[in-house]
């Protein structure tokens, strides 16, 4: 079969819209982007799930927990939190498939971010793992103490 443009876009487009709305689950599709753990956050009567990646960051950020932080908005598509300590950036380098519910660290400040809508890889962004049950909590706007303890 020949894919015609309009078909690729197409399958983009509805790709997109499953994540834009929530999907749950990991939905990467990058080989190197393996499961590693589960974290829990809670911050104003939300309590959520993430899937951590396997990668030196994420285990670094994992190693940090149980951590109590400050959450607050930034920007239109984001909330974010200051970490108590920068993590390690071994093993960063750009990415792809970038959707609202994806967990990431901003090596530049030091923070979290939680992105509950559309944004693009920039230099110093590493993808930490993915909301598993959507954005929803993420919309709550303000600044809230907010925990972070590892799941079994």
């Amino acid at each position: 079969m020949v894919m015609t443009r309009r078909m690729v876009l197409g399958a983009c487009v509805a790709g997109m819209s499953a994540r834009a709305i929530g999907a749950s689950g990991p939905a990467w599709g990058q080989a190197a982007e393996k499961p590693f753990m589960k974290v829990e956050f809670a911050f104003s009567g939300q309590v959520f799930t993430a899937t951590l990646l396997d990668n030196p960051s994420a285990r670094d950020f994992a190693s940090m927990l149980p951590l109590t932080l400050e959450i607050d908005d930034y920007s239109t598509n984001e909330k974010i939190a200051y970490l108590p300590r920068k993590l390690t950036e071994a093993g960063s380098g750009a990415f792809g498939n970038e959707a609202p519910g994806d967990l990431a660290y901003y090596a530049p400040w030091g923070n979290l971010v939680f992105y509950h809508a559309g944004y693009h890889y920039s230099r110093g962004l590493i993808r930490l793992g993915r909301l598993d049950g959507g954005i929803k909590p993420l919309l709550t706007r303000g600044q809230f103490p907010l925990t972070a303890t590892a799941r079994r």
